[in-house]
This record gives C-alpha cells, structure tokens and sequence, in this order.
C-alpha cells in the first residue's frame, strides 16, 4: 500500500523538481503521512534537491530517507547565511528523523563578573548574555563555587547582589569572617573596591600565583595559631589552584580561547568529541553521541556546531579536521553572536595535539556508547513506533503530551503537560495549568478545563508555542477518557489519538473499544506510557506543593518573633516556597533584606524545633 502511495506521490515530486529556482534556501522533505523527517540548506536549490533523485548510489542513511520521500518543500532566503539561520531553527521546531539533533541536557556554569554594576559582585550561571564579564565554562571536577570562594578569601570581593546605596547598610557575616570589603557599609572607597575587581579578574584569567602565594601565607599562620579546621580547609583551596595550573597548556596565548571539535562515526552512530581551551588552561572534554544522519560528514559537523553555539559563547578560534563551508559558518556566527572566529585545521603543533586527542576520545567514546544507544532507540523511537501498531494508532506519534491533576480536597488544583518527542521527555515544552472554573475536587471537570484551553491553541497563531500532537495521554481510566473525548470532540480534533493509562494494572484505554489492553510489564511501549505519566504526576505535584506552600507561608512566618509584613514579602519574594526557607541556612536567611544575623538566627531554631 505503501508503495501505491509513493508511486503515486512520486509524479507530485517529479513536477516539483522542475520548479526549483537557483536561489540559497532550506528544503524540507516529507513522508507519506506529511512528517517532516529531514531538513537541509542549500546554495543553490535547483541542484542540492535534485541530488536525492538521482539514480546514482548513495550512503545508507540517504537512500532509506530518500525511499521514505512523499513530497518536500522548500523557502527561498536572501543568502545562504539566512538559509543556515532558518535551517537550525527549523531543526529544532520540526526535531527531524534524519537529522543529526544535538540533545545536551547539560550546561556547564561560568562564573560571571558584574563589571557594570558600581561595585561588581561575583556569581555563578549557566548563561551567557552581554551584560558583565565571563570566565569559563568549568568542567572536569574543578567547580564554579570552589572558585568564587577563592575570590572571596583571598581578594574579598562580594558575592551578593544587594543593592548598594548612599546610605550604609549593617554589614552581613561575610564582612565579620574577612570574606568582603562591604562596600554596602561604606566599609571601602571605590577605588579599593575596584583594585580587588582588577585582581580578580586577573585571576579568573589564568594567573593563580599571587592567590596561591597569599593562600600559603594564611594557611602557615592558621597552623601556626592551631586553627587546623581553616587550615586544611586553604590547603585543598591551594591543591585545586595547582591542578588549575596543570591545565595551562604553555604554548598557548593566554589571551585565546579555543573549542576542538572531532567527529567519528561508523555509519550508523556518531560522536562528536569537544575539548574546551580558556585562557590558555585547558578546561576539560565534553562527549556527544548522536544517531548518524542523512547528510555529509561535513554538513553533520556544521549542523551540529550551529545547534551547540545556540546558547554558547564563541571562542576565538575553532579547530577541526573535516572539510566544511568556512566562510559560511564564519558568517553565520558573525551575524548571530556578532564576534568573528577563526577556523583552523592544523597540521603539527599543539593545536594538532589537541585534535588527535579530541578524535581519540570521539572513537573511544562511540566504542563504548554503540549498545547504549541502540538500548536508547529500543526504549524511545522503537517504542513509538511499537506503540503505533500496538494500538492502532492512525500516525507514528512524534509528539506526545500527557496530562495529570493534582489537588488536596479542591484546594490550589493545578493541570500539567508534559510533552515526549520521538520518546524522550522534551522538558522546555512542558506547561502547567491553574484550574480556574472548577470548584472542589473533581479531577472529571478539571481535565475538561485543562485540554480544553491547550486545544484552543490549535489553529491560531500560538500554534508555533504549542504544536498539534500525535498521541494525547491520560492519567486515568475510563472516565477520565470519556471526560476529554468530549473536548475532543467539541474541538473536532478527529486526527489526534487519545489514550488513557490506568495506574494499578497499567491499563491502556483505547477509544471506541470497551476492553482495555494490557501489554507485558517488560514491554518498552508500555516503559515508555510509564514514563510519560510518571513524569506528568510529578510534574503536577511540584506545581501543586509550590502553590500550596505559598498560599501557606504568610501564616507559618507570622509565628516567628520579629517578622512582619515587610520582611515576610523579601522571604517570599528571595525564596518563594516554605521548603527552600526552612532549608536555608543562617547566611542565606541573613543576605535577605532586613533580616540580619540575629532574625536569621531565630528562623533557623524555629524550623528546627517544629
């Protein structure tokens, strides 16, 4: 039947050829049930999409996206910078089969300087914006708090984000431990406060010695006063310091920053291999295994490099071994980050070191991963598509949400939405809903309510923000079913699948079948409902306990002695829930304004004697 259909599309395909124009664009290829499974740019339209068609042999991956091809279409941009801009963003909305999909759920912290603040403090993120400067990131065992707090110990710079005004503040316990020159006490002129931001900087650069020397100094002076404790605790601060030191590679400016980058694949799987270099100190390695895709080696390469500077800072210079578009790439970065980079491919010297290092690690690493990537297919694409014919579903269901209610007795009822793609947890698509209309509990309305304001997304301009789904999951039975089959149906939302999951006998309710269907406990299409509703119980708990302890905090701090309204709102305001204030320690409550040491004091026995 298959064949029937893409013979018949394939006439579609064929007069679309004949229509391309020798314009840069992005092309967007299609199956049979109008998937997107494979997005590409090109310079010139006309000859890279016609390249897929043509009777000449082509790498495995190429000729089974080719078979699968019912139609494709295709944007013309101005350049082909703009078709590599639009042809990232597309591979993120759309997450295509072919596609090489760079999934890093894990951003490594810088450390940050508020250099435009009057009297810089210092602080940890994991996001980089144009507003002070940046050191990192940190990776390998060395981390951003050890760091901050050399900064703090040895030059006194601050770590708070008080604000800092004309009339002085009572100084906090970091001023009383030597820790802070408290500026917010007018402890310091500017112009001392700002030879320590230079010394920091400086630090934060690469030149440890002076801290090192410093930390040594104090470090014989507590022994000598026999403070171990404080002691002990300069002298790891000064091992980590030297294992810093061992990372600077010697034959590197100081002034430059260089990512590495190695690819390997085995036809199937690929890895990419990274090693950072800031400053000239080598920060450490960061591994990615991804499915192989339909592309070229050079084309997988710059693909993955404009996924991962999305949300990363450039470096000054990258170094690779695969032949890719330089000056595309170049431009690319130019335009979205606005800094220039140099792309290298060395061949003897450090750089080359670096590179043969970084493709051993790559090898090595896809070594180890094969069986654990295919486990991670088995447990997600496969499961989708064992779920399809398990089911009967009417399409391969790429996008799921699963919906839960969470409530005590009708109070602070809240929905969540948790969304898997291609069966993996996609959490920045997750959302949470307050229930409005519903008064008390009643789980039946509450769904109702929830699917129908995610429904009315559809077909409208906050479509983008809220794709049309494959498959909706239900946490329930029955009941809760037949409670969304009428959104469902008031919607006319026919060409979504809805299914419900029954926890005690992990039951699958189907539609218009009055007999559940159970699958083996083992069964990953069952592993991966679990995971979904699971993950949306959770999801809705977290909600529901945050409200609830905020609905609750007021009166739980009117008992504690010296809190009033004013210093109950900047708890609030610092914390947000009751949970992180009873977990605070006496420093954390102390920094929040108008507290002081002495309330925090009395915060922290309070929690402790309930």
């Amino acid at each position: 039947m298959r064949f029937v259909y893409n013979r018949v599309m394939s006439d579609v395909v064929r007069e679309k050829l004949k229509l391309l124009p020798d314009s840069p664009g992005v092309y967007i290829m299609l199956d049979g049930e109008g998937t997107v499974i494979y997005v590409g740019k090109a310079r010139v339209l006309k000859n890279r999409v016609r390249q897929y068609f043509h009777s000449t042999e082509k790498p495995v991956k190429v000729q089974a996206m080719t078979e699968q091809i019912a139609d494709f279409s295709y944007i013309v941009t101005p350049s082909e910078v703009d078709a590599l801009a639009l042809e990232n963003t597309l591979i993120k909305k759309y997450k295509p089969k072919y596609n090489i999909l760079l999934k890093d759920d894990k951003t490594y912290p810088y450390i940050k300087v508020h250099t435009k603040e009057e009297y810089p403090h210092i602080s940890v993120t994991r996001r980089v914006k144009k507003d002070g400067k940046y050191f990192g990131p940190f990776m390998g065992g060395i981390t951003c708090k050890e760091i901050v707090d050399v900064c703090a110990k040895v030059y006194n710079i601050r770590t708070c984000s008080v604000q800092i005004g004309e009339k002085p503040k009572k100084p906090c316990l970091d001023r009383h431990l030597g820790r802070c020159l408290a500026p917010c006490a007018h402890a310091c002129t500017r112009e001392e406060y700002a030879a320590r931001v230079e010394k920091v900087l400086s630090f934060l650069s690469g030149n440890y010695e002076e801290a090192e020397e410093l930390l040594k100094d104090r470090m014989q002076k507590f022994a000598d006063e026999e403070q171990f404790e404080l002691a002990l605790d300069l002298r790891d601060k000064i091992r980590m310091l030297k294992k810093l030191g061992e990372r600077r590679i010697t034959s590197m400016p100081r002034d430059v920053d260089v990512d590495v980058f190695a690819y390997f694949s085995n036809g199937l799987y690929a890895a990419v291999s990274i090693l950072v270099t800031r400053k000239g100190v080598m920060q450490g390695s960061r591994n990615f295994s991804l499915e192989e895709g339909a592309g070229e080696r050079g084309e997988a390469l710059a693909s993955f490099l404009t996924q991962y500077y999305a949300d990363r800072e450039i470096p000054h210079e990258i170094v690779l071994d695969e032949p890719l578009d330089d000056a595309l790439l170049k431009g690319y970065l130019l335009e979205k980050k606005g800094r220039s980079v140099e792309i290298t491919r060395p061949k003897f010297g450090i750089r080359r070191e670096l590179l043969d290092m970084a493709e051993g690690n790559a090898k090595e690493y896809l070594e180890k991963s094969v069986a654990a990537i295919a486990h991670k297919n088995d447990m997600t694409k496969s499961a989708c598509e064992r779920l399809r014919r398990l089911l009967g579903l009417k399409k391969y269901p790429k996008r799921m949400e699963c919906y839960d209610i969470s409530d005590i007795s009708g109070v602070d009822k809240v929905g969540s939405m948790v969304v898997f793609t291609d069966g993996e947890a996609d959490k920045y698509e997750y959302r949470r809903f307050r229930i409005r209309t519903v008064e008390g509990a009643n789980d039946f309305a509450s769904l109702q309510e929830v699917l129908r304001r995610r429904l009315s997304k559809l077909n409208t301009e906050e479509e983008d923000r809220f794709p049309r789904p494959q498959l909706v999951v239900i946490d329930g039975g029955k009941g809760q079913l037949s409670a969304v089959r009428e959104i469902f149906e008031e919607a006319g939302v026919g060409d979504i699948d809805l299914i419900a999951l029954a926890k005690q006998e992990e039951e699958i309710f189907v539609l218009d079948r009055a007999e559940s269907i159970r699958l083996e406990r083992r069964d990953y299409a069952l592993r991966m409902l679990q995971r979904i509703r699971d993950e949306a119980h959770r999801f809705a708990v977290t909600y529901f306990r945050n409200l609830h302890s905020r609905r609750n905090l007021s009166s739980v701090l009117d008992e504690i002695e010296g809190i009033g309204k004013q210093k109950r709102q900047a708890l609030l305001e610092r914390f947000g829930t009751i949970d992180k204030i009873m977990s605070a320690d006496k420093k954390q409550l102390a920094e929040t304004a108008g507290i002081g040491s002495e309330l925090a004091e009395r915060i922290v026995r309070y929690f402790e004697e309930l």
